[in-house]
């Protein structure tokens, strides 16, 4: 099994990026039955975003929104991105193999500069993922500012903006997979009667752009109280060919390989027999 989604630091506490924390993170990963991990530290973490990206939110119509993302960045985007790709690199000699990975978020127009800057770093893999809609960090739940949103929105709406996002995303092929791909339904609140069409879309986006699906047990410890992506998308995902990595989106070193036996079981159910391993960002295959 793989652990492809691993972040070193808590969202608010600053750095720095140790070798020493890489490593405490593969012993605890090969201890708990895990072949190989991918470090993927949010994009958003580090300054050198901060200078490529800052403002992207000021396009949002919302004044408290815009204000409440502004902060939330400005908190986060303190690291330094070299000093993380050392960290990382330096932690070679580990019990299993590290792979140097990065967590993109989706900003629209945006992703063929966050494509360029990328290149010039040697990562393995890079996860895509939506955890905004315009200026609405929807999985921030505790905010107020969040919250009252999901009190206000359609849900058939936050749907429908989430799964255009995750289109829109994988079309620009800047990501090999998409991380928790039905990231949508974190707060516990979806759409009710057949999700069906929904998952369609995602599978087909997938497919068509060549990009993996990420199974994380992140969403067992969450509202959602269901592993990403839902049962009836993960089979929709292998009728598709979509190739899946496995990940536990920890962000402190109790968390990592969380749920992989569940996550194990979940893809026997869904028929998978192996799954997707990346080096220099190319993908071959990984037993289960």
């Amino acid at each position: 099994m793989l652990d492809y989604h691993l972040h070193l630091l808590r969202h608010g506490v600053d750095g720095p990026y140790r070798v020493e924390a890489v490593r405490a993170y593969a012993e605890v990963a090969a201890a708990r039955g895990v072949e190989e991990i991918c470090i993927t530290e949010h994009l958003f973490r580090f300054r050198q975003a901060d200078r490529l990206l800052a403002g992207w939110w000021d396009a949002d119509p919302d004044g408290r929104l815009r204000r409440q993302t502004a902060a939330y960045w400005a908190e986060h985007a303190t690291g330094d991105l070299d000093e993380y790709v050392d960290a990382v690199r330096g932690a070679a000699g580990s019990p299993i193999p590290i792979r140097l990975g990065l967590e993109v978020d989706y900003y629209p127009g945006r992703m063929g500069e966050v494509a360029e800057f990328l290149a010039g770093y040697p990562f393995d893999l890079l996860l895509g993922s939506v955890h905004w809609l315009g200026a609405w960090g929807f999985d921030q739940m505790g905010d107020p500012v969040v919250d009252e949103q999901w009190e206000t929105r359609e849900v058939e709406a936050v749907w429908d903006g989430y799964v255009a996002a995750i289109e829109e995303l994988a079309a620009t092929r800047t990501a090999d997979v998409l991380a928790h791909p039905d990231l949508a339904k974190v707060a516990g609140i979806v759409p009710a009667g057949d999700l069906a069409p929904w998952w369609d879309r995602l599978a087909k986006a997938a497919a068509e752009n060549g990009v993996a699906a990420e199974v994380s047990s992140a969403g067992w410890r969450k509202p959602a109280a269901e592993a990403y992506p839902a049962p009836g998308l993960l089979s929709r995902f292998r009728a598709a060919g979509v190739a899946v990595t496995t990940a536990s989106d920890a962000h402190e070193l109790a968390l990592v390989a969380d749920g992989t036996d569940r996550l194990r079981a979940l893809l026997a159910g869904a028929g998978y027999a192996e799954l997707c391993g990346f080096e220099q960002r190319r993908p071959s295959p990984r037993s289960i």
